[in-house]
């Protein structure tokens, strides 16, 4: 299947590693030219020179904290001058802390709203004039299972995260005749550092192994295993399509059937 994704520009956050990198891979090799960002200049560095060689794909690296004011214009700069446009956003970044309620302060909070929701909310701003315009675009958000069906012991995530959703529904529906799609991807327990991190914290907090943690986990999955990164990579290529023009609004899941709600 042709995607209609060639000649189409992407900007991919978190992209170094995990979920944001393979999304990047899988959005270059469909033929679209990339800007991906990072915190970190030599992991950036390393993931754009292999996406580029494996794709074939232009790829253009910007070291930027979404997390900041400054790393937003950074990136958007970056896109808009090597560029001039941005057809395909997509919004990653790294979660927040682990922990109950009583862990957190309330900077600890802000933190995470900056990280989770501002990087969201402020880069769709900067993009979203210049896809009006062209009446033509796609805003996907990496956000969480926890949106759905709170996963214990992630109160920053769960909550925040759901206030992502709830942005991306009620915009999605503001840019809708534009011929703009907003859509938001789950992400379950994927082979990842972030899931590594977070079931050591688990293991920590419970007095078990991490090795213990994992094998409850996949015990949950009806798949029995994690997931892959390119497996939910596979789904942001397809909701950055032109076959995907009719799709808005969603909130869509790659968990392997860990969810257990109807919707």
């Amino acid at each position: 299947m042709d995607l209609g994704l060639r000649g189409k520009i992407a900007l991919v956050t978190a992209a170094s590693r995990g979920l944001g990198r393979a999304i990047a891979d899988a959005l270059g090799a469909e033929g679209a030219s990339l800007i991906i960002c990072s915190r970190g200049t030599a992991a950036l560095e390393e993931a754009g020179a292999a996406i580029a060689e494996r794709t074939g794909a232009e790829v253009e690296m910007v070291a930027a904290d979404v997390a900041t004011a400054e790393g937003i214009a950074r990136a958007w700069q970056h896109a808009r001058d090597r560029f001039g446009r941005v057809d395909v956003l997509v919004t990653n970044a790294g979660g927040p802390p682990s922990g109950p309620f009583e862990s957190h302060e309330w900077d600890v909070w802000q933190q995470a709203v900056e990280l989770t929701l501002r990087s969201a909310v402020e880069l769709t701003r900067l993009v979203l004039p210049g896809m009006k315009e062209r009446r033509w675009g796609r805003i996907l958000n990496v956000t969480s299972i926890a949106v759905k069906q709170p996963v214990d012991g992630l109160m920053l995530s769960n909550s925040i995260r759901a206030a992502v959703t709830g942005f991306a529904r009620t915009l999605a529906n503001e840019v809708a005749r534009y011929g703009i799609t907003v859509n938001n991807m789950l992400p379950g327990y994927t082979r990842t550092e972030r899931v590594e991190q977070l079931n050591a914290a688990t293991a920590a907090r419970e007095g078990l192994t991490a090795e213990d943690v994992s094998r409850r986990i996949e015990a949950q999955i009806p798949m029995r295993r994690l997931g892959e990164p390119h497996e939910f990579a596979a789904l942001a290529a397809f909701l950055a399509s032109e076959q995907a023009a009719y799709i808005t609004g969603q909130s869509i899941a790659v968990d392997g059937g860990w969810i257990r709600s109807l919707l």
